[in-house]
């Protein structure tokens, strides 16, 4: 049953037409994200224009109703969840491409354009916008830069914070705001825009955004290195992050994934690895080769000839694309194996400094030993960023306890290596209750009136990041 005041009813379908839903099969769809958490919303909102969004801010606070902002639920925290019901306000309908600016390198896009259409249109410009999550083909730009996505990308290019130039935004007293300026630099007044993103929703709803481009490399090449232990490959990390060839991409796999992806995945994979770099370059055709020479220098270590010494296994390059895409089928054959493991996974993405890699592997080895539950760690190493894959089965009540428990130890795990609770995907509630271990107390309050400022009813995504 709607707990909306009728009057709040009437006042959005006015202003909304058939972009308000409350017929409860029509509400469910917007119940629940990709951490497979569910609570109904009282309303949906498809707004198409910001003054719509304007106004519906304005009703709900007037009534104090909660306003949730949804992209197309693809994140695993449940930050898009409604879990003190409200209105979900959806920006499927806000999803135009406004302006392509090459000379300017920006583009300026609404919320509700997806990150892979977004990248169809700039090809033809020569151009990309670097963050490429998993979920790229379907998710939005404005989900992207709720949660700061970045992907494998980010070790050379930057995540969402990186890549945005100024944002359009409707604050909790349904004020517009105009943040940042779409100009590579600026130094008027304080950095808002970066703030907004990573907010989750908690600080004001983003309507417009302008999004700083890159120009597109002419090549790339892969190489895949595997090594007998953690230890060594994350040593080969360090080195490859210490020289001046940035790698584009720089993925890990841990000995529990290295053997998902060879027994179950197919992957062409020795019986000894026990773990694996996923290295990628670009850049114009003439001088990668160079690039790559310095990365496959790098990732071999300073000794010569085979490398064993140091527990480099093989090292392989792909020429050519065809050999590239064989060398990242270890990659790729991954995330399917793991649902043939346990029917639930809990996938958390913390970082660490890339030094620590090493400590949290056999840490969370550890605890993968006394909890009795497989754990399987892969991600994006050049950046200390790695998803921590704990599976389990839900329907199992002691495995359910014990799979909570453990992801409450690898996170103080994390935070006693120096690392830090996600990387990318965000708090949404999967970790809200860890952030006083993560942030100080005095940090927190200002955290809190930062919210007060932009939204001092507490209207916006409540429940959400904050702890209470």
């Amino acid at each position: 049953m709607s707990t909306l005041s009728s009057s709040l009813h009437a006042e959005l379908a006015a202003l909304l037409g058939d972009g308000w839903r409350t017929d409860p099969s029509e509400r469910l769809a917007y119940a629940y994200d990709n951490s497979r958490r569910e609570a109904l919303p009282d309303g949906v909102a498809l707004p198409q224009t910001r003054e719509q969004v304007i106004a519906l801010v304005r009703a709900c606070r007037a009534q104090r109703a909660p306003v949730i902002a949804r992209g197309r639920g693809t994140n695993t925290t449940g930050a898009a969840v409604p879990v003190h019901g409200g209105v979900v306000v959806s920006f499927e309908r806000m999803n135009r491409i406004l302006a392509i600016r090459p000379g300017d390198r920006c583009a300026v896009v609404e919320p509700g354009v997806l990150n892979g259409e977004l990248q169809a249109a700039l090809k033809p410009h020569g151009l990309f916008w670097p963050p490429d999550p998993t979920s790229a083909g379907y998710s939005t730009v404005g989900g992207n830069l709720a949660c700061n996505a970045g992907g494998p990308r980010a070790v050379k290019y930057g995540a969402s914070r990186d890549n945005v130039l100024a944002l359009t935004a409707v604050t909790g007293t349904g004020e517009l705001i105009h943040c940042g300026t779409a100009t590579t630099k600026g130094a008027t007044g304080y950095d808002l825009q970066r703030l907004l993103v990573g907010s989750e929703g908690t600080l004001a709803l983003i309507v417009e955004a302008s999004l700083r481009l890159t120009p597109a490399p002419q090549a790339r090449r892969a190489l895949r290195a595997i090594y007998r232990d953690v230890a060594s490959a994350a040593q080969a990390v360090a080195r490859l992050m210490a020289q001046p060839v940035t790698p584009s991409m720089l993925e890990f796999m841990d000995a529990a994934a290295v053997r998902l992806a060879r027994d179950v995945g197919g992957a062409d994979l020795p019986l000894e690895a026990g773990a694996l770099l996923m290295i990628e370059a670009d850049g114009d055709v003439a001088t990668l080769p160079s690039a790559i020479e310095a990365l496959m220098r790098a990732a071999d270590g300073p000794s010569t000839g085979s490398g064993q010494a140091h527990g480099l296994i093989s090292l392989d390059d792909a020429a050519d694309e065809t050999a590239r895409e064989k060398l990242w089928a270890a990659r790729k054959a991954l995330s399917p194996s793991l649902r043939t493991l346990a029917p639930g996974k809990i996938n958390e993405d913390v970082v660490v400094p890339v030094s620590r890699i090493p400590h949290l592997v056999d840490g969370v080895q550890a605890l993968s030993r006394e909890f009795a539950l497989p754990i399987v760690c892969f991600g994006h190493a050049g950046n200390g960023n790695l998803h921590v894959n704990l599976l389990y089965d839900p329907a199992d009540a002691a495995q359910d306890a014990r799979a909570h428990a453990a992801m409450a130890r690898v996170f103080a795990l994390t935070l006693s290596l120096g690392g830090t609770l996600s990387g990318e995907h965000g708090i949404g509630l999967a970790k809200r209750e860890f952030m006083p271990q993560a942030i100080d107390a005095p940090t927190l309050a200002l955290m809190r009136a930062v919210k007060s400022a932009f939204d001092p009813d507490g209207i916006l995504n409540p429940g959400k990041l904050l702890p209470d």
